[in-house]
């Protein structure tokens, strides 16, 4: 087969085969073909698109690209969710031990965070002594012995879209469809997962910045999803403002675990229940999503989901009187508030420049090696439309840096934004996309 051919027929519009589409992932990925001749292809699929078949088979290649996990002797349906990313996020926290405290078997591999958004492994880490970096093997036995495990992306999944996500970042080719969506869902095929809830994040701190583009994005996966035999839903969740009100990593496992003990910023509650009520659906143990959710929310009532979390900690490693007792967990040096300046309504707290508040903080990372400081952050004490005093407290800021928290202070003072003019408060939950 000839790259070249390949390149020039998908310049003219033409529709690749299966075969020229496995041919240039596996050639890719053994480094058989160069970056200047990936770098062609990729610029005409962006400029020119793919069918949906085109993209099944570019999903199935890149997921096929590497190891693929067999979670089959589980015996179970597995369910697996996946956020397209935001700020705030801390949804796997609660959801996941949510989830399994109703029997639903939770085998999830996590990212850790780039960029402004923060990653889950993150989150799991700063609790001292978890380990998120463990045998295959043991993986699998967790999940067989107490329904859920939590861990980090261990295995060698998906290669070809580790290189092919650097080369568009590099070529400017990252906003394409096909290849967003092959790219999710090549991940969620390699780590063994049978069905997919998919939180799919729209607004100024997520990938998608409006519903239209979230609506295509989410068509495309679902598509993906039954050519490759993986029912898919999608929920399309509001990301103009942070996901609850704590945007940093030990932050964020405290308001987790809070959420477990009964205390659900409204927002977040709802992301949670309609996720897990789908999620319940797909793994068959419960038809009615209004049902699944009242029985999600009585574990939480009666403390299950707060015992499966600590259970889970516990069993990998975690030291479990740091989440008795979240005052132990690790905390800035450095904690000041900023005040509004003025009597009024919140009009815009735009997560994505929160989200780069909090990882110039050292709470992120911009490059794979950087370490996070897992203390460092900010809390909200407002939402948007929410009515403010003057002098009022709209935020804290964590910081480990005096130089960096001044620098925080001021530049959160112009992100939180007040004016006498109320605003309608926007709705969390915006489409059902199946």
């Amino acid at each position: 087969m000839n790259m070249i051919e390949i390149i020039e027929k998908k310049r003219d519009k033409k529709e690749l085969s299966k075969e020229e589409i496995e041919y240039f992932i596996t050639a890719y990925t053994k480094n058989q073909v160069t970056d200047y001749q990936a770098a062609a292809l990729i610029m005409a699929i962006y400029l020119n698109g793919m069918t949906d078949e085109e993209t099944t088979n570019l999903t199935l290649a890149m997921a096929h690209s590497g190891e693929v996990l067999d979670l089959s002797t589980l015996g179970e349906v597995i369910v697996d969710k996946h956020s397209t990313g935001g700020v705030g996020d801390k949804v796997s926290l609660i959801l996941l031990p949510l989830v399994s405290s109703l029997g639903v078997p939770v085998a999830k591999m996590s990212g850790r965070g780039l960029g402004f958004t923060g990653g889950t492994v993150d989150k799991l880490e700063s609790i001292p002594g978890y380990q998120t970096a463990i045998e295959m093997n043991q993986f699998v036995k967790s999940v067989q012995q107490i329904g859920i495990s939590m861990i980090s992306q261990t295995l060698n999944l998906a290669p070809a879209d580790k290189k092919l996500y650097a080369l568009r970042d590099s070529i400017s080719c990252v906003e394409s469809i096909p290849l967003i969506a092959s790219s999710i869902m090549s991940k969620k095929i390699a780590s063994g997962t049978q069905k997919i809830v998919l939180d799919v994040t729209v607004g100024k701190g997520a990938f998608m910045k409006n519903r239209e583009e979230a609506r295509k994005l989410s068509n495309t996966m679902i598509q993906i999803g039954k050519l490759a035999n993986r029912e898919t839903v999608c929920v399309l969740t509001n990301m103009n403002e942070p996901l609850g009100y704590a945007v940093g990593n030990s932050l964020e496992v405290i308001e987790a675990v809070r959420f477990l003990r009964g205390a659900m910023p409204e927002d977040l509650k709802q992301v949670v229940l309609e996720l897990g009520a789908y999620m319940i659906q797909l793994a068959n143990k419960g038809k009615n999503l209004e049902e699944n959710k009242k029985c999600l929310l009585k574990n939480i009532e009666n403390g299950k989901a707060y015992h499966k979390f600590m259970e889970m900690v516990q069993n990998q490693g975690g030291d479990i009187s740091y989440i008795e007792d979240l005052e132990k967990l690790p905390k800035a040096r450095l904690v000041e508030p900023i005040y509004s300046e003025e009597d009024g309504y919140v009009q815009e707290m735009n997560s994505k420049e929160i989200g780069k508040l909090a990882g110039m903080l050292g709470a992120g990372r911009e490059k794979k090696e950087d370490l996070v400081d897992p203390s460092v952050g900010i809390v909200l004490t407002k939402k948007v439309a929410d009515r403010v005093e003057k002098n009022e407290v709209l935020a804290y800021v964590y910081a480990n840096d005096k130089n960096k928290l001044r620098e925080a202070k001021a530049r959160l003072q112009v992100i939180v934004r007040v004016s006498n003019v109320a605003v309608q408060k926007e709705k969390t939950i915006w489409e059902i996309i199946k």
